[in-house]
């Protein structure tokens, strides 16, 4: 094959002709700034932690993981995993060079979140934002550790909105909601870091690698902002429990229209001793509604059951056998 030189069809440079290096502020597009606006922004307020964490046989290991400087006097937000079976305690670098130690405040399996609080004054406090304000395909960037590469930037948009997260915390088990779906890469390490919207605002917690170019960030909203608080002056996120296993069951044609939805949360198991129990809820109940709210399926359950309802009466509207009737229950704390 015959090759054919560049001069030969452009011809050869003029005199004069050679280009100009650019500012550098011209040689970045749009998108470049942006993510080097968050990066400049946003890095001096994640952390690299290192922690110990206790496996089989009494034996240590040390993992890592990121964190979110939240306000200038120390106070940290991470994923609970990262902290989970550890001594409470740790070590965090920053961008500027600081090592500081830390120690956990408080921790929510349930969300996956965890307060640290470091032993340091005049952090750089990252600004957090509202995940409800999201939308597909917009810009976000996660900054984090992976792999103890500390302070490593990647971009990528919103995948999806609106997903779900299976969590655990000993025998409970919670689903956290609106979970944010981004393609920017994650990895080993990167949980606990920030991931922030074009403005460099934190928009979620990364938290999990479902795939290769699917990332999980648990979202700043008004429901995390809430837990977030209660672990900050409490250490812990209180919780309400009825004492019932269900799942979603669709509703007769008559009363789906009646009702005007779809489905309901059949009870499958009552436990012994509950406030289920107490208050006559049987297998194979239906509950529509708690307190005028109509339940359509078990995260709306889980949704009322916050910390305003533990040793309140609340009203279930149940359907059994064919009639409606209305319940009185007090839910209980649960315990973790």
């Amino acid at each position: 094959m015959e090759l054919t030189a560049i001069d030969g069809i452009l011809g050869p440079e003029q005199p004069g002709s050679a280009a100009e290096p650019l500012p550098d502020d011209e040689a970045l597009d749009a998108y470049s700034r942006a993510v080097t606006g968050v990066a400049e922004r946003l890095s001096p307020s994640v952390g690299s932690l290192r922690v110990s964490r206790r496996v089989r046989g009494g034996r240590r290991l040390d993992g890592g993981g990121s964190s979110v400087v939240i306000t200038p006097d120390g106070f940290m937000l991470t994923s609970a995993h990262v902290i989970a079976r550890t001594d409470g305690t740790g070590r965090a670098s920053f961008v500027d060079g600081r090592e500081v130690d830390f120690e956990v405040v408080g921790s929510d399996g349930l969300s996956d979140l965890a307060v640290l609080r470091a032993d340091a004054s005049n952090l750089a406090a990252a600004e957090l934002g509202d995940a409800e304000r999201l939308r597909v395909g917009q810009l976000v960037v996660a900054i984090g550790n992976p792999h103890g590469f500390a302070g490593s930037v990647t971009a990528g948009v919103v995948s999806a909105l609106g997903r779900s997260l299976p969590t655990r915390s000993g025998a409970n088990m919670r689903v956290v909601d609106n979970v944010i779906q981004t393609d920017a890469a994650l990895n080993p390490g990167n949980s606990g870091g920030a991931l922030a919207d074009g403005l460099g605002r934190v928009v979620g917690i990364n938290t999990a690698v479902a795939g290769v170019g699917l990332g999980l960030a648990v979202p700043i909203n008004t429901a995390t902002r809430r837990i977030v608080a209660a672990l900050m002056t409490e250490g812990r996120f209180r919780r309400a429990y009825l004492g019932i296993a269900g799942g979603p069951r669709p509703l007769p044609p008559r009363l789906a229209r009646e009702l005007q939805q779809a489905s309901g949360v059949e009870v499958v198991e009552v436990v012994e001793a509950s406030p289920a129990a107490a208050a006559g809820l049987r297998s194979e109940d239906l509950i529509v509604a708690v307190d005028e709210t109509p339940i359509a399926g078990v995260d709306d359950l889980h949704k009322l059951m916050v910390s305003d309802a533990i040793g309140r009466t609340v009203r279930l509207e149940v359907l059994r056998e064919g009639r409606r009737l209305e319940l009185e229950l007090v839910p209980a704390e649960l315990e973790g």
